[in-house]
């Protein structure tokens, strides 16, 4: 396995000193240590990886070092625009180095949302025409590939992947804040939320812990599972996903539960959500500050005035608070609240050690929310 803090060290020998990209299970460690060991103003924990590669661009635009974009392989969706019209060479021709977290490797064990983006991944690439290495897990093989790779990009003047699978650093701990006792646990806050739902309320939940630790609560109250839609894939999109529900079953109300993170990465969405007027939307966005699935490392969430955006974007109901002790009362008040309606609780990031998956198949879980809401 390879120590984060040579390979840091081996990127910043070939003058790659700039970061920014979207966090990844995969790349946790090594993300984990740029978050700490980055200078001020050279990592950037960006709101897609579309836009993690602009900042690249113009970091390289400004001084003539190319950048690292780290992502799960996921995320190509978001960098292929960027790639083919701004970095290729025969658009500007700019250099810049990806790291890839390879989710979904055939023939190693992985969650569905994964699977074909992994088989596809390399040929991908291929036809991207971006060349790329698969890390190899020594440390001596691994400054090879970087040398290698930072001399094609700038002989090249073009992207070079890097693709990373599972196990391939050391583990590193980010560095953070101690919990704060007065903030509740985002599973806690989503106990409130399924607590307060009446009978023909259903649920989008975003990708990651939230759509667990929803299935575990459904599971452990024996309430089963046909008005929650689990979205373990797209992140960003939940929301679209509850609007595309509510505009069709317009004397239904629909929640979306989603998340700092998620919401940030396509924050377009809520004006047009706003702009739809939908009386029966409802937007929870659980804010902890934090990419929680992959890692932990920090968002802006705790930064950004959700209730002034979401305001301006025409939500016609808008609360916010951190005290568990008056979510109830929010709670009710958005239920009988004339949509859409948004509401941010901000709580702890975290999760339990022992969160499972859901036990149900994807195909499972579309069939029974279909049939509910027929």
């Amino acid at each position: 396995m390879i120590p984060c803090d040579k390979f840091y060290s081996a990127l910043i020998n070939e003058n790659i000193g700039f970061f920014a990209g979207v966090p990844d299970s995969l790349l946790k460690d090594i993300c984990g240590y740029i978050s700490d060991h980055a200078p001020a103003g050279r990592h950037v924990i960006a709101a897609n990886e579309g836009a993690a590669l602009g900042l690249a661009a113009g970091s390289y635009l400004a001084t003539a070092r190319p950048g690292l974009v780290y992502l799960q392989n996921s995320g190509l969706g978001n960098l292929i625009n960027p790639l083919t019209s701004l970095t290729d060479p025969e658009v500007y021709s700019i250099p810049v180095l990806l790291l890839i977290g390879w989710r979904g490797e055939p023939g190693v064990h992985d969650e569905p949302q994964h699977r074909k983006q992994g088989r596809v991944m390399l040929s991908t690439l291929d036809a991207l025409e971006i060349p790329y290495e698969i890390l190899p897990e020594s440390l001596e093989a691994a400054e090879k590939i970087i040398t290698s790779a930072a001399k094609s990009i700038r002989e090249r003047s073009a992207p070079y992947a890097i693709v990373v699978r599972k196990n391939t650093f050391e583990s590193y701990k980010l560095q953070g804040k101690a919990p704060d006792a007065q903030l509740l646990r985002r599973e806690d806050a989503l106990k409130l939320i399924l607590d307060s739902l009446r009978a023909d309320e259903v649920i989008v939940s975003t990708t990651g812990m939230a759509s667990r630790e929803v299935f575990e609560y459904r599971e452990n109250a024996k309430s089963g599972h046909s008005k929650d839609f689990l979205t373990v894939g797209c992140m960003g999109h939940a929301s679209q996903i509850a609007l595309g529900v509510a505009l069709e079953k317009p004397h239904r109300p629909v929640y979306c539960l989603d998340g700092d993170g998620s919401t940030i990465m396509h924050m377009g969405s809520l004006a047009i959500i706003g702009a739809t007027g939908l009386r029966n939307f409802r937007h929870v966005v659980i804010n902890n500050g934090a990419h929680d699935s992959v890692g932990g490392q920090p968002t802006v969430g705790m930064h950004v005035n959700f209730s002034a955006i979401a305001t301006a974007c025409g939500y016609r109901w808008v609360r916010s608070t951190n005290d568990p002790d008056v979510i109830p009362r929010l709670l009710s008040e958005m239920a009988n609240s004339t949509g859409p309606a948004f509401f941010e609780i901000k709580v702890n990031k975290g999760a339990r050690a022992d969160l499972g998956r859901p036990t149900t198949t994807t195909f499972d879980n579309k069939r029974e929310f279909m049939t509910y809401l027929q």
